[in-house]
């Protein structure tokens, strides 16, 4: 099969993906075959091929936002059959054992296995995945409209649980992108004013076409103190004024897995009043189940922008540039 691997990690100028041929892969004991129809573009993908996250194996194949169908079907599987569409996200393997598993906390599993970056991904013609930690897919979504929601989404949805906001609270949003964008509609279901500060007018107009009640640039005040914030642009300078905007206990939640440096905080300005400043990390797959069945039954507008596989490098410097109005998927058009 073809496949797009991250060869010498550096700036996406240098087309850090080499185009690749793999044997075919075959499931094993609670594995299926997925023949990947689609895959999503995340920025976690651009991180790994610039460096910023080192990749844990040569020629690693990137995508983590896969959705295709079964084709193959190990032994010991019950939940898929051929033919079913699944999706495959970031959270490929945990141990079960340990014990923040034990405590229904697996994402903070201590020797977990994420897929594109421990386990080959979907920026391939097939993938292989542990079928205890794929997703029916909504019938409602469409290839291209379902892969972002495996990542971008379902981080987003973990992200606002952790930003603690109330029930018809302010709600910032700091960098407007893949993620941002579906986080969004799910907090405005549920009744809040959400304010978007980001540098891109295209995003701008975005997020006001799916309803935030303002939209300006991310070093602008909001035009009220938030409740809560989620700092979606991997831009520690942000921080700051994130937190300043915060009301009284007010909680700053910071989605993305690389972030870069945070300067010095002052204690009274940002963090005093019981505003608190926490990470997000991966997900559980109780987080993936809750937000697909959300996203389906408030019919979640997914903004994507599809690339032929053939592109790789291409989507991920558009990404890089922040020239990707929503998100990005490659395509498989061999996926037919």
């Amino acid at each position: 099969m073809r496949a797009w691997a991250v060869d010498a990690p550096g700036p996406i100028g240098r087309t850090p993906l080499a185009r690749i041929e793999r044997p075919v892969p075959s499931p094993g004991a609670g594995q299926v075959r997925i023949h990947v129809r689609a895959c999503g573009v995340c920025r976690t993908d651009l991180h790994l091929a610039e460096g910023d996250l080192p990749p844990k194996a040569h020629l690693v194949i990137p995508g983590h936002e896969v959705v295709g169908l079964v084709d193959r079907v190990g032994p010991e599987c019950s939940r898929f059959a051929t033919g079913d569409r699944v999706g495959v996200p970031w959270l490929a393997r945990t141990c079960g054992v340990c014990r923040f598993c034990a405590a229904g906390r697996e994402n903070l599993c201590l020797s977990p296995l994420f897929r594109g970056w421990d386990l080959d991904g979907g920026y391939a013609e097939y993938v292989v995945a542990d079928e205890g930690f794929a997703y029916p897919i909504p019938p409602a979504f469409s290839d291209e409209e379902a892969a972002p929601l495996l990542c971008a989404g379902i981080i987003g949805y973990r992200a606002l649980r952790r930003s603690q906001l109330r029930p018809g609270g302010a709600l910032g949003i700091y960098g407007f992108g893949g993620s941002a964008h579906l986080t969004a509609q799910v907090a405005l279901a549920e009744g809040a004013r959400v304010h978007v500060l980001t540098r891109s007018v295209d995003a701008q107009r975005l997020a006001l076409e799916l309803g935030a009640t303002s939209a300006g640039d991310e070093a602008d005040p909001p035009p009220e103190p938030l409740d809560a914030a989620i700092l979606f642009a991997p831009v520690g300078t942000l921080v700051r004024p994130a937190l300043a905007a915060l009301d009284r206990g007010g909680v700053l939640a910071i989605a993305g897995i690389h972030l870069t440096d945070i300067p010095t905080l002052n204690y009274e300005q940002h963090l005093f009043q019981e505003r608190t400043l926490c990470s997000v990390t991966a997900n559980t797959r109780r987080d993936g189940d809750e937000f697909l069945e959300i996203a389906a039954r408030i019919a979640i507008r997914v903004s994507a922008t599809p690339y032929p596989m053939e592109r790789a490098n291409h989507a991920l410097a558009d990404l890089a540039a922040d020239r990707v109005n929503g998100a990005a998927v490659l395509v498989n058009q061999t996926g037919e």
